[in-house]
This record gives structure tokens, sequence and C-alpha cells, in this order.
């Protein structure tokens, strides 16, 4: 099968023709549609997450079941599937206490021993997150599938396996937003627009907006935003002004260490700071305990929306075909797979909300 393989940090994707194994007990083939673009693939590339090469990258998937491993009762051949990185265990204590998102197996891959998912002429090829959806296939655990309706169209479904479900979630689980509550997200690429769209339906007072890509306000304000800022020495001033000192949300959805630190200080008394963006894990975030202590500011993280994904991701199906969630405008482009690396070079320009990879 075709596949983009990541062979080295900081280069280009080589486009290769690799094997896939057949399933194994409680693992599903699954022949993949559609898959999203996620800058979580862009920071394994450019080494902020720890990924041995090769590996194949590409976590944001949904697809159509080909062969179900032994024992697989869930999934069938034809069921339309959504894949998400955090899978469960269902014993331990996140899993059995309600935040299986948690789970501290949720990326183990086959047993030691065990051969490889994908390889090339004998080669193993890691899997990111025992999926790897930069491919025309993927094999991997059933409990990384989600089954869904069949009337879904999947390339919009696939946003849902990471960006919709990280920045919606954000906002519907992570934290209990009241209504008439003031929200600030910062960043509107993908997540950023999911977590606007889940505090609009939330019935947010003020929803303000903070981007360096102006052009993305047009998609803001329809997904919700009341208010619109673009990033600069002054967002924090206009931020305070519009809020009365500091909003009671402040969703930080980039991931970088500037915003992580601006999200704080855009916090009022007493608000909350949801870090969703993920900060490479070589960079360090400096903050004023004082701060946060005598204003008692509570900073939390959200990790993949707080998602319970059985649950929720078929929910926001449905809010996708009632109208209440929108995704159409979200994708900017549709591309092939061999347009992978010119998609990552758009995405470090900030040129895009998200794109999709298409498979015939």
């Amino acid at each position: 099968m075709k596949a983009a393989v990541m062979r080295a940090n900081n280069a280009p994707l080589e486009l290769e023709d690799i094997e896939i194994d057949d399933p194994a007990p409680g693992e599903v083939l699954v022949k993949v549609s559609a898959s999203g673009i996620c800058h979580s693939d862009l920071h394994v590339i450019e080494g902020g997450l720890p990924m041995p090469p090769p590996c194949v990258l590409g976590h944001e998937p949904a697809g159509i079941v080909e062969v179900v491993g032994e024992g697989v009762t869930g999934f069938a051949s034809g069921d339309h599937v959504i894949g998400c990185m955090t899978a469960w265990c269902g014993v331990c204590k996140f899993c059995t206490g309600g935040r299986p998102y948690l789970c501290p197996v949720q990326f183990e891959g086959r047993p030691f021993g065990a051969p490889s998912r994908l390889s090339k002429d004998g080669e193993p090829i890691q899997q990111l997150t025992n999926l790897s959806s930069f491919a025309e296939k993927m094999l991997c655990p059933e409990r990384s599938l989600v089954k869904i309706r069949d009337d879904m169209p999947l390339d919009r479904a696939a946003l849902l396996g990471c960006g919709v479900t990280t920045g919606l979630g954000a906002a519907l689980n992570t934290v209990n937003i009241p209504a008439g509550a003031s929200v600030v997200v910062i960043g509107c690429g993908g997540v950023g627009l999911a977590a606007i769209q889940g505090a609009r339906l939330r019935g947010t007072g003020k929803l303000i907006a903070i981007d360096s890509q102006v052009w993305k306000f047009d998609l803001a304000r329809e997904f919700g935003a009341t208010h619109c800022i673009e990033a600069s020495d002054e967002a924090l001033g206009t931020v305070h002004e519009l809020t009365e000192g500091g909003a009671d949300f402040v969703f930080e959805c980039i991931g970088l260490v500037p915003t992580v630190q601006q999200a704080i200080a855009m916090t009022g008394r007493g608000g909350t700071t949801v870090l969703v963006g993920v900060v490479p894990m070589t960079e360090m975030v400096p903050i004023s305990a004082t701060d946060v202590t005598l204003q008692e500011k509570h900073v939390t993280g959200s990790y993949m929306g707080s998602n319970r994904f059985r649950f929720d991701m078929p929910r926001y199906v449905d809010f996708y075909l009632d109208g209440r969630l929108h995704l159409d405008q979200m994708i900017s482009s549709r591309i092939p797979l061999g347009e992978v690396n010119a998609a990552f070079d758009k995405m470090r320009k900030g040129a895009v909300a998200r794109q999709v990879i298409v498979f015939d």
C-alpha cells in the first residue's frame, strides 16, 4: 500500500510502497477514506514530540472496515468508523473512573516479539498512536475505533478524530462553562475554531477570538465569536477592557510559550486557563505563581477534549448532521496523499484552517 513515511526528523515525508500485516486477535483492518493533517504531526516531524523514524504519521482518520481479527465483535466489514489515538484498556482506574482518555496504556502496540503491523522489505516501520493514517490502510486495535452512522461524510468525520474533538471537548467536557461567561480562544486553526463552537453551544456571553491571521476571523464570527482581535502587544489590554479585567475562561489552542503566558495573563480573577495546544516537550513555560495564587486563577490541561470517544464522537456526528456543528467551512482544502509535504508548508505559514487527505 502507499504511505507517507517519515525517514528522518525535519525532512520531507517520503511516499513509499510498504507492507501491512493481517489483523491479529482484537485488531481491525480499515481502508482509510480521509485523514486530517494535525499540528501534532508537524511537532513529530520537527522533533517536538518524540517518535523514532521510520514511522507513518497521521492520527485523524475516518474510513471503512475491511477485515476484523479474531474475537472482534463490535465491528464488521463495511462499517464506517473514526479512529482515535486515545485507545483504552477498560480496566484501569481512569477507564473505570470515567476518564478513558487518560488510560496509561493507550499507546501500547502489539506485544513484544510480535511482528510489526507496518514494514518494508522486513524493516519494521513505527505506527503513530496505533493509527498511522497517512496511508491507504490502517491496522489498529478495535479500541481505537468508533462506529458512526453511514450518512456522515467521511472527509468531515475525519476532523472528529482529533482536532474537532480536542477543541469542542475542551469547552464541553474539560471545564463547566456557565451561560453568559466570557471566553477567549487564542488560535483560530481547526482546534480553536472547534473550541469557539463548543463555547457557543454552552451559551457564552462575550466570545473573543484571537489570531495573527485576520482572514480566519470570518470563520470565527460564523462559528460564534462576538469579538475578534488580531494578535499583538495590545491584545492583552483589549481583552481586559472587553471583559472588565480578564475573561472567565481562556483557551490556548496553539501550543507556544508566549501564547500560554498570554492566556494566563488574559484570565481574570477566579478564572480558568485551559491549555489545549501542545507545547513541544523541549520547551519550558515560565509563569507568575504569584499572579495565579493571589487571583486564584486555575490552570488546567485538556487532553484530546477529555473525550470518551465512543460516546462523544457519535454525538458530534449528530451535532453536524442536525446543523449545530459546522465542519464544512473548516476544510481549507482536500488533497491527495502525494501533496502532504506541501500541506505542512502551508500549515507552517498559518495559511489554512484544516487540510484533509482524501483517498480514492
